[in-house]
């Protein structure tokens, strides 16, 4: 794999922190939503958002040079990408997961990447989830806009995997139920379990019961790491768990997670996971490094070390393949037949 080459890859690098918050400035004024009709001049654009015509054409042309909007006439219009997945309430919209949770919490949190890779965190700083999420209105944003970013992810794995004849699912750190609802709307004999915090439980007991799924999904409240676990799952599901938590509680979670499915029973574990020979994927390797900010013990998680790690604790016929492209890959494995 070619390096850089030119000064200004490097720019772009040390600069793309502008093109973001561009990104998050038009989630919060909403004007991805605004264009959903068709094309606006600025002057429209600014009246509607509430906003000097002059600071939203600086904007919008910040925001056409990044591909985001394209102009259209004497006015500006979405890109195909911002109208498949930036306009409020469209089927693939991610905005405010991007908005909430990675533009107010996950940019403040970088910025103890110096102190975390050294060690040092100071005292009073975010060290973990568990200290993240024992604040209820942290753990409510988080949830929230984590719910709407998981829903896509949640699709893809109905798609790929056949749950046509698991009748329970254990869903450790499975957050407010994106993937608990989808896989049971897809699976009408599938009943779920999900593990997870009581401030982000409580928030996905509302979701589930909104979904009309109560009667097929409930909650485990505690840390995954010390919760009790029910026993003789047909699946076990650790969707972005691994990445979040110690290196060195992962293969006591992948062992307990062998203990506690049946026979012939299947491990699904869906993260940020780097290619074995550590060239990425570029925001695979970013993810990782984001999640080291607030849990320096976090892993480097690479798809070989994994595999390796539930053939060790027993597991067989395991596969590891992306689901979302250039982010997050799947590893499935199967507990032999007893």
């Amino acid at each position: 794999m070619a390096g850089l080459t030119e000064a200004e890859e490097i720019s772009d690098i040390a600069f793309g922190y502008m093109g973001s918050r561009a990104l998050f400035a038009a989630l919060e004024f909403g004007i991805f939503t605004r264009l959903a009709d068709g094309a606006l001049p600025a002057a429209e654009i600014a009246a509607a958002s509430g906003l000097p015509e002059e600071r939203c054409r600086t904007l919008m042309t910040a925001l056409t040079a990044l591909g985001l909007t394209v102009r259209a006439g004497e006015g500006f219009a979405n890109s195909p990408a911002a109208e498949a997945f930036l306009v409020k309430g469209a089927r693939y919209d991610f905005g405010d997961y991007l908005r909430l949770q990675v533009g107010r919490q996950m940019y403040p949190l970088m910025d103890q990447i110096g102190e975390a890779l050294a060690g040092r965190l100071p005292e009073g700083a975010t060290a973990s989830y568990a200290d993240w999420f024992a604040d209820a209105e942290e753990a409510r944003l988080y949830s929230e806009s984590q719910h709407a970013g998981s829903l896509g992810p949640a699709r893809g794995l109905a798609k790929r995997v056949d749950l046509s004849g698991v009748a329970r699912m254990l869903d450790i750190g499975g957050g407010t139920g994106a993937f608990a609802i989808t896989l049971c709307r897809a699976n009408p004999d599938l009943h779920v379990t999900v593990v997870d915090f009581p401030n982000v439980a409580l928030l996905g007991e509302a979701y589930v019961a909104d979904a009309g799924l109560s009667d097929r999904i409930t909650y485990v409240t505690g840390d995954a790491l010390a919760a009790e676990w029910p026993g003789d799952q047909d699946a076990i599901l650790m969707s972005y768990l691994l990445s979040g938590v110690p290196d060195h509680a992962h293969e006591g979670l992948i062992g307990r997670a062998f203990d506690h499915i049946g026979s012939g029973g299947r491990l699904l574990v869906h993260d940020f996971i780097v290619d074995e020979d550590r060239t990425g994927p570029k925001n695979t390797a970013l993810w990782q490094l984001q999640h080291t900010a607030f849990t320096p013990e976090a892993r480097s998680l690479s798809d070989g070390w994994l595999a390796d790690r539930m053939c060790a604790a027993g597991f067989c016929g395991i596969e590891v393949e992306p689901l979302i492209p250039g982010m997050t890959k799947l590893a499935s494995a199967r507990r032999p037949d007893a």
